[in-house]
């Protein structure tokens, strides 16, 4: 029971991200999007889209941003694969990095899973195509990436300035990327905020594991 506690936030976040995803499957779902592609919370969906309009220039933004936030995610990659080398296999690894590659490889299925079952389809076409866009992956890998970026860098960059730096363009990036995948216009408002709730669940889950393996270090 103590160590359920432990990941009771990240436990509350994914049941109501399921909650709030079987919602956007069933209410007021009417076919507002593109090719009569049907959308849940139609009315605020659409009110949100018509209010912001699109915006290619924040489009093309967070895609550059999101591309940055997978290289860093490569760069944590290659760190844990030149760690696993050296201790002579996964099990000798450090719990904090086991846990960052459970991270990566939940957000990567459930990016997967997102494509095939498909919630929502994007409020516009992109290159001419119809994508599925709930939850937004953009804010959800993002948030993964980015979430468990500020904790390496919390724990390993010993210089403050420099953490304290690092923290602060970290957690603005992750701002700009979730506020501008809405204001680009090519995600509905529940697409974004499934996003969110997917990507903190994951995030808070990497984090109770850590702290787990401190608690078991400690004692």
């Amino acid at each position: 029971m103590e160590k359920f506690r432990e990941y009771r936030t990240g436990c509350i976040l994914l049941v109501v991200f399921i909650v709030f995803t079987v919602l956007v499957r069933c209410v007021s779902v009417q076919p507002i999007g593109p090719e009569n592609s049907a959308v849940g919370f139609a009315k605020l969906n659409g009110a949100v889209f018509r209010g912001l309009g699109v915006h290619h220039a924040w489009y093309v933004f967070t895609e550059i941003l999101g591309y940055l936030a997978i290289v860093l995610a490569l760069v944590f990659v290659v760190l844990a694969l030149i760690q696993c080398v050296k201790r002579r296999g996964f099990r000798h690894m450090d719990r904090e990095v086991k846990a960052l590659i459970g991270l990566y490889i939940a957000a990567v299925i459930l990016y997967v899973f997102f494509e095939v079952v498909v919630v929502n389809c994007r409020p516009v076409l992109i290159d001419g195509v119809l994508e599925a866009s709930y939850p937004s992956s953009h804010t959800m890998l993002s948030l993964c990436i980015l979430g468990s970026a500020l904790r390496f860098f919390h724990e390993e960059i010993k210089t403050r300035n420099l953490r304290l730096t690092a923290e602060a363009v970290t957690a603005v990036v992750m701002i700009l990327l979730v506020v501008g995948r809405l204001l680009s216009g090519v995600h509905w408002f529940t697409d974004v905020i499934g996003g969110v709730l997917l990507g903190a669940a994951l995030v808070s889950l990497y984090y109770s594991a850590c702290r787990a393996g401190e608690g078991k270090e400690a004692s």
